[in-house]
C-alpha cells in the first residue's frame, strides 16, 4: 500500500473511532442526566459548608459538614468531622457519606462510612429513602429486623437542615439517638 492510502485509512479509522465514542457515550450522558429526580431541590439545597450542632447519644456535639456533588453530579458527597477530639487529638467522629438517586426504585440510596466501625458493604449497609416533600427518611434494615432511621428534613424558612436519627430494635421499638441541626457556615 502506498503511504497516501495508509494515511487515508488512519484518518478514516480515527473518524470512525470518534463517531463511535460519541454514539456510545451519548446514551450514558443522557442516562446520567436523567438519573436524578426531575426536581432535585433538596440535594441542591444541601450543597455547601455547614455547622452541625445538637445531641448524639445524649451528648452535645458540634461537627463541621462539607457537602458537594461529585462524579458528574451523580453523587452527593458529605464529609462530616466532629470538633470534639479523642485522647490522641483526632476527631471523635468522622464520616464520608455518599448519596445517589436510584432511578429504578425512585429513591435515594446512601452509603455511610464512618470511624466507629468498618462496614463489609453488605446490603444492610445501604440506606434507602423515598423523598417526601422536604424530607428524605432514610432507613437501614438489618437481617434481624432491627435498623436505623435517619430523616433529613429541610426547613425552607430558616434554610437549615435537621437530621433525626433513631435506633429501631427487633420489636420495632424506636429509640431516639441523635437530634441535629445544620446551619450554613458563615464565611468571614
Amino acid at each position: 500500500m502506498t503511504q497516501r492510502v495508509c494515511q487515508q485509512l488512519r484518518s478514516l479509522s480515527c473518524t470512525i473511532l470518534v463517531l463511535m465514542s460519541i454514539t456510545l457515550c451519548s446514551p450514558s450522558v443522557h442516562a446520567q442526566e436523567s438519573a436524578a429526580p426531575k426536581s432535585d431541590f433538596l440535594m441542591d439545597k444541601m450543597s455547601g459548608e455547614w455547622v452541625m450542632t445538637g445531641t448524639i447519644d445524649e451528648k452535645e456535639v458540634t461537627h463541621d459538614v462539607n457537602v458537594d456533588c461529585i462524579l458528574n453530579r451523580q453523587y452527593l458527597r458529605i464529609h462530616e468531622v466532629s470538633r470534639e477530639k479523642d485522647a490522641d487529638g483526632q476527631p471523635e467522629y468522622e464520616a464520608w457519606i455518599h448519596i445517589a438517586w436510584d432511578k429504578e426504585n425512585a429513591e435515594y440510596v446512601v452509603m455511610w462510612l464512618d470511624n466507629t466501625a468498618t462496614t463489609n458493604f453488605s446490603p444492610e449497609g445501604v440506606g434507602h429513602g423515598k423523598p417526601d416533600g422536604d424530607r428524605i427518611p432514610f432507613v437501614w434494615k438489618s437481617a434481624d429486623g432491627s435498623g436505623i432511621h435517619n430523616t433529613f428534613k429541610y426547613d425552607r424558612a430558616s434554610e437549615t437542615w435537621t437530621w433525626e436519627i433513631d435506633n429501631v430494635d427487633k420489636s420495632e421499638k424506636v429509640s431516639p439517638f441523635a437530634r441535629l441541626t445544620l446551619k450554613r457556615k458563615i464565611k468571614r
